[in-house]
């Protein structure tokens, strides 16, 4: 039976079990999983949570992490940074190995600065995902052991586990740091299509119209829709449109909310509005799209 809507989980060990895994964490703001010891394969369907996340992993076989709506398929090894409430969902198969960190914002609240400031990695904005040679990804490793022998070894109440991770963040900060130089040598025509397309991923509810997203990154209109046609051959309202389709796909096949609550929560004014857009951009209607996705 679907559930009532994606899954909001403020809760890691809410979380945990709902992958589901065995373990769980005594620390209600800081987890650290090993993924070798959980050798099943995993598919966790779209969720949102309140926690954020870092993940160094490896795989020889296919990992897909969908993000907002971001399908990354995973060549070899991947680093990844996420903060809390975007839409996230994962399949790993069994030989997959690595590390992931689960922790609450509040497990730094000691810290005199701003998080988001300090550690720009977590910024939607910003790139959270980086595909790593296998070179790369071994040079990683003995940091992240730092982490997680603490955790496994000492107190995961102890200062000294919260010490090293934050050690941790600092040197992926500046590892970071050194990707994002690499990432200036791209045209800034793809950085503005990317930091559109990103902008869009986050406030496509409220902001419906290009001219919104064209004040937030501080173009004309014009020079912003000139750009994103040529990068990526498309209209750019047709990817706010795209982005409202993809929410209301997920929402009309993962939980049980009716068409009328599906189109209030994506702001449409009434439910007729809604499925002419959906009929528009799909050629059918979302009772019919809810019919054939339930029969398959």
């Amino acid at each position: 039976m679907k559930e009532k809507s994606i899954p909001f989980y403020t809760s890691i060990n809410d979380f945990l079990e709902s992958i589901p895994v065995n373990h769980r964490t005594k620390n209600p703001m800081f987890y650290c999983m090993r993924l070798e010891e959980h050798k099943d394969e995993i598919y966790k369907a779209p969720f949102r949570r309140d926690f954020f996340f870092i993940g160094l992993i490896t795989s020889k076989g296919k990992t897909n992490v969908i993000y907002n709506n971001q399908d990354d398929h995973i060549k070899e090894s991947f680093l990844t940074f996420q903060c809390s409430n975007l839409i996230y969902s994962f399949y790993k198969e069994k030989n997959t190995e690595g590390y992931l960190i689960y922790f609450k914002q509040e497990y730094f609240n000691f810290l005199k600065f701003d998080f988001f400031n300090e550690f720009p990695f977590f910024n939607i904005l910003n790139i959270n995902l980086f595909q790593l040679e296998n070179k790369k990804y071994q040079e990683l490793v003995p940091v992240f052991e730092e982490v997680f022998k603490s955790y496994e070894n000492i107190d995961v109440f102890s200062k000294v586990t919260t010490h090293k991770f934050l050690a941790l963040l600092y040197n992926l900060k500046e590892f970071t740091k050194i990707q994002n130089e690499l990432q200036l040598l791209i045209n800034s025509s793809h950085s503005i299509t990317n930091q559109y397309l990103k902008l869009v991923n986050v406030h496509y509810l409220e902001k419906r119209t290009v001219k919104e997203y064209a004040t937030l990154l501080n173009i004309s209109a014009s020079h912003l829709s000139k750009t994103v046609k040529t990068e990526t051959n498309k209209k750019a309202l047709s990817h706010i449109n795209d982005r409202l389709i993809k929410e209301a796909k997920s929402l009309i096949q993962f939980t049980n909310l009716s068409i009328a609550e599906i189109a209030h929560q994506l702001g449409f004014s009434d439910t007729s509005n809604f499925g002419n857009f959906f009929r528009k951009h799909t050629s059918t209607s979302p009772l019919t799209f809810r019919k054939n996705y339930t029969t398959r």
